[in-house]
């Protein structure tokens, strides 16, 4: 990886998918601009924020996909990530892991 370049998996969850109140929403059903989930596979030497391992929120309409030995993954710039889900975040008093 090179330079602020940031290689993720995206979650595979694209089928059926249950809405808080229950109701099941087809995979074919229209949604408004929605933020996806990733784990970080991989950084370039001038990322600062994630780590591979992390979970990161990002556009997927701002995505370059790439597949390498069969296996999808999706590039981005390090400043194209929205949000920061980390296990080593949560070691810092009143943290949440989070980080935005």
């Amino acid at each position: 990886m090179l330079h602020d370049r940031v290689l993720v998996r995206a979650d595979t969850s694209e089928g059926e998918r249950r809405s808080s109140g229950g109701i099941v929403i087809p995979a074919t059903a229209q949604v408004g601009r929605r933020l996806s989930w990733a784990d970080v596979v991989a950084v370039g030497q001038n990322v600062r924020t994630v780590e591979p391992g992390d979970r990161v929120l990002y556009d997927p309409e701002d995505r370059a996909e790439v597949e390498v030995r069969g296996v999808s993954y999706i590039l981005m710039r390090e400043r194209d990530l929205h949000a920061v889900a980390a296990e080593r975040l949560q070691d810092t008093d009143g943290a949440t892991g989070l980080y935005l």
